[in-house]
């Protein structure tokens, strides 16, 4: 199942890992990422998003037979 924050940021299958992380900094709000105290978070955060499309591309790599 794919996590709805990660489908939120409308990043294609074919996007690098990169793209991914640059949006998922996007769609935070400048309070957070401001926050020391959030950082474990916001890396936590950018993990789950990195790990939704990693398998978004494994399902979509998969033959249709």
């Amino acid at each position: 199942m794919t996590d709805p924050t990660y489908l939120s940021l409308g990043l294609p299958p074919t996007a690098s890992p990169l793209a991914v992380v640059r949006a998922a900094v996007r769609a935070l709000h400048p309070n957070t990422r401001a926050l020391r105290g959030f950082r474990a978070a916001r890396k936590r955060f950018y993990r789950q998003m990195l790990s939704a499309h990693a398998a978004r591309q494994a399902a979509d790599d998969k033959p249709t037979g």
